[in-house]
C-alpha cells in the first residue's frame, strides 16, 4: 500500500473532488493525508481522513473579501510550498496530489525531485487557455513559478470532469492528461412540484447579494417552490425572501438535488455537475470573470441543457428563463444525457485508480 498525499486549499468547489478521491484510496487501504488550510480541518476529519493544517503558509478563507492579489499570493505562495515539503519530511510520500493551481507548492515538490499528480477540478480548457494565460498565469510569471512546465512535469494529470463538456475533451492533448470524469454521484431527480435550487459560491465575490436577491424576486413571480442555500459570505440575515423560496444555511447538495426541477447556480464546477449528475438542467449567472464559471454556463448551452445570464440581469430576464428550463423540453434531453454519463463512470473510483497506477508504476521502475 502506498502513502499518499494531498496537498489542497480552501476554495470552496475545489475541495470535494481532492476528499471524494482520497476517501476512495483510503478505503483501498491505502495510508492518506490531506494538507490544507486550518479552516479546512472540520471539513477534512468529517471525511475521517487524517489533516494537517499549513504551518507558514499565507492564511486564507474563501469567504474573506479577497482581490486578486490575494488569490496570487495563495497560488504561488512558496511558504505552502516549504510547509508540504517539511510535511513529507516528517512522515515520507509515495505520491503527491497536488491542487492544479498550487503552482507554489508543485514548485517546491518537483524541485525535491518528488512524484506528484496535479488534480485539475475545473475545465482542463479554461487551466491552459484562459488560466495560464490570464492575470493569476502573470502573476506566477512574475513570481518566476514555471506553472505550464510544473503542469507538464506532473507524472499525470487528472481531470475531474467530463470530457465531451471540456473544450479540450475532444482534441489532441498531452500524455500525462487523463479525464476521469466528476467526484460526484447522483439520482435521476423525480421533484413531486416545480422546485428550483437556488446555490450560488461560498467563495465571496463582489455583487454576489444583490444576484441572489434578484434571482428571489425572479422566483416570487413564478408558480414554483423555491431554495435557496445561502452561505457566510452572503448572509440570509442580508435577503428579503418571497412567500414561495425557503432560505436555507448550508445542505449538502446531494440531500436536494433528487427532488428539484432545475438548479440556478454560478456556474462553479463542483456545483454544475452535481446538478447534471441528477438530470438537472441549469442557469448559470457567473459571479466573476476571471473564473471559469462563464466557461462552463456556455459549454452547457452548447449542449442544450442550460443557459447562461449575467449576474446584473434583472428579475424579468430571470424569470423568462426559470419559466423555460423548469418546464419540459429538449433540454430536459440534454441533461439526462449529460446525466447518464456522469453516473455511468464514478470519478472517485477512476482518479483512485489513476493515482493507483501512477504510484504503481513508478515503484515498478
Amino acid at each position: 500500500m502506498s502513502n499518499l498525499l494531498f496537498v489542497t486549499w480552501d476554495g470552496g468547489g475545489n475541495v470535494p473532488p481532492a476528499l471524494g478521491i482520497a476517501a476512495e484510496l483510503q478505503q483501498r487501504g491505502h495510508r492518506v493525508r490531506v494538507m490544507g488550510h486550518p479552516v479546512q480541518h472540520a471539513q477534512v476529519k468529517g471525511m475521517g481522513l487524517d489533516f494537517t493544517a499549513f504551518r507558514t503558509a499565507r492564511m486564507f478563507r474563501a469567504t474573506d473579501n479577497s482581490t486578486p492579489l490575494d488569490y496570487v499570493g495563495v497560488f504561488g505562495d512558496r511558504a505552502m510550498g516549504r510547509d508540504v515539503v517539511e510535511e513529507i519530511r516528517r512522515e515520507p510520500a509515495d505520491l503527491v496530489v497536488i491542487d492544479c493551481i498550487l503552482f507554489g507548492a508543485m514548485q517546491a515538490v518537483a524541485a525535491e525531485a518528488l512524484p506528484y499528480v496535479v488534480l485539475e477540478h475545473m475545465y482542463d480548457a479554461y487551466l491552459v487557455r484562459r488560466w495560464l494565460r490570464g492575470p493569476m498565469g502573470i502573476g506566477m510569471a512574475v513570481k518566476r513559478i514555471p506553472a505550464r512546465r510544473l503542469l507538464n512535469g506532473a507524472a499525470a494529470r487528472l481531470v475531474a470532469c467530463l470530457q465531451d463538456l471540456d473544450p479540450t475533451g475532444g482534441g489532441p492533448r498531452p500524455g500525462n492528461l487523463h479525464f476521469t470524469g466528476p467526484v460526484v454521484t447522483g439520482v435521476a431527480a423525480a421533484p413531486s412540484e416545480p422546485t428550483v435550487l437556488v446555490s450560488l459560491s461560498t467563495v465571496n465575490f463582489p455583487g454576489q447579494a444583490r444576484a441572489m436577491q434578484n434571482i428571489l424576486d425572479a422566483l416570487g413571480t413564478l408558480d414554483v417552490r423555491g431554495i435557496a442555500t445561502v452561505g457566510p459570505s452572503i448572509g440570509i440575515e442580508n435577503l428579503a425572501s418571497p412567500p414561495n423560496v425557503e432560505l436555507r444555511g448550508f445542505v449538502p447538495h446531494t440531500e436536494l438535488l433528487p427532488s428539484v426541477s432545475m438548479v440556478i447556480g454560478h456556474g462553479g464546477h463542483a456545483t454544475t455537475m452535481v446538478a447534471l449528475a441528477h438530470d438537472l438542467p441549469v442557469l448559470v449567472m457567473p459571479m466573476h470573470p476571471m473564473l471559469d464559471q462563464k466557461m462552463v454556463g456556455q459549454s452547457l448551452v452548447d449542449a442544450g441543457a442550460g443557459r447562461l445570464l449575467s449576474k446584473s440581469a434583472k428579475p424579468a430576464a430571470i424569470a423568462a428563463v426559470v419559466d423555460e428550463l423548469i418546464g419540459e423540453g429538449p433540454h430536459r434531453a440534454a441533461a439526462a444525457r449529460l446525466g447518464a454519463a456522469i453516473r455511468t463512470t464514478s470519478g472517485a473510483r477512476a482518479g483512485a485508480d489513476l493515482v493507483e497506477s501512477v504510484g504503481t508504476s513508478r515503484a515498478v521502475a
